[in-house]
């Protein structure tokens, strides 16, 4: 660090903790959190230590100093992370009759305690969901409401509690003709599946939600938590999630037939759950999306936590992510093809 001065010193050492951080957040995907739970948490920062970096190359390189190489190096060495985060490519959008679109969307109980001011938000998220015609809709947090009615379609809904009624839910303007669930211990989360008879096909649907982190994601909040409590909980909900990801495959690999897989995994892309939920299938956001494709409402950096997979006999023709304010995550839809063999 000769030449420079005391100030870019100071710069430089905060530039090399967040280049081996981003370096060692590399091999997290490939950790299991039952063992290293406490290093896993790093994953939930992969995308701020990507924008940091790109912020520091952009510093040394506009001093022209030697010293934005260190970042750019660490940034290459994970570009496909890098371009998890964002796409710069357009939007895919392949027009095809036998098109079809799968949304995915955390609806958080309908506002049910009135999180969102907002008097109408129940009918905007319907018209909402209506404009957009998803021919198959998976929810998360759903809970049955009389505002909420979506006709045309046929439905399986796996709920429970008593005071607060709360589960996930199939939607498919195609005929169900099996349906079922995956039941995760101790916890209201859990996988649901449907299989739908398009055409001369039969496609299984996943409908996964797993372990909250229970954080609000709000400045003010995250503010005032305890950061030793946070740890832990985030800790202990990583391991949780590893043992539904666990039985979700187990429950995944006896599937007969072509699979579409979505949900709110409450974990990023740069996860254990990722990687594995996602195997060999296509990651629609990153087949066919542009830009974050940010689908959780958090106010530090952009989050996507909420994915749609999909086996390689599909054609992603195309997806888009929608900013509504009608539930702390936004909905996401895939436009699917699927030529019969």
């Amino acid at each position: 660090m000769r030449g420079l001065k005391f100030y870019d010193k100071v710069l430089f050492s905060v530039n090399s903790m967040a280049a081996v951080m981003l370096l060692l957040s590399y091999l997290l995907p490939h950790v299991e959190p039952k063992k290293f739970a406490f290093i896993s948490i790093l994953s939930l920062g992969v995308p701020f230590l990507i924008i940091v970096n790109i912020i520091f190359f952009i510093y040394w390189l506009l001093k022209v100093r030697r010293q934005m190489l260190l970042s750019i190096l660490v940034l290459l060495l994970g570009y496909q992370h890098v371009f998890s985060l964002y796409k710069f490519s357009s939007s895919k959008a392949i027009e095809n009759t036998s098109n079809f679109t799968v949304m995915n969307y955390n609806v958080r109980l309908f506002n049910v305690f009135n999180w969102i001011e907002n008097k109408r938000l129940k009918q905007d998220l319907r018209d909402f969901i209506v404009e957009q015609k998803p021919d198959i809709i998976n929810m998360q947090e759903y809970r049955p409401d009389d505002v909420v009615l979506l006709k045309g379609y046929h439905k399986y809904v796996d709920i429970t509690g008593d005071k607060v009624k709360t589960g996930q839910a199939i939607f498919s303007r195609f005929p169900i003709i099996n349906s079922g669930s995956i039941e995760f211990p101790n916890t209201s989360n859990n996988a649901i599946f449907a299989d739908i008879k398009k055409d001369q096909d039969t496609i299984r649907i996943y409908n996964v939600h797993l372990q909250s982190m229970g954080i609000d994601p709000t400045v003010e909040h995250i503010a005032n938590e305890n950061s030793k409590n946070l740890v832990k909980r985030v800790s202990h909900t990583f391991e949780t999630q590893q043992q539904q990801t666990e039985m979700f495959l187990e429950h995944k690999k006896n599937c007969p037939y072509k699979m579409i897989v979505s949900g709110d995994f409450n974990n990023t892309a740069y996860s254990y759950v990722y990687k594995n939920i996602k195997g060999d299938l296509q990651d629609s956001f990153v087949e066919a999306g542009n830009g974050f494709g940010r689908t959780l409402n958090f106010d530090f950096f952009p989050v996507r936590i909420d994915f749609i997979f999909a086996e390689n006999s599909f054609q992603i023709n195309g997806f888009k992510n929608f900013e509504v304010n009608y539930s702390d995550h936004f909905p996401i839809i895939a436009t699917l093809n699927l030529d019969s063999d």
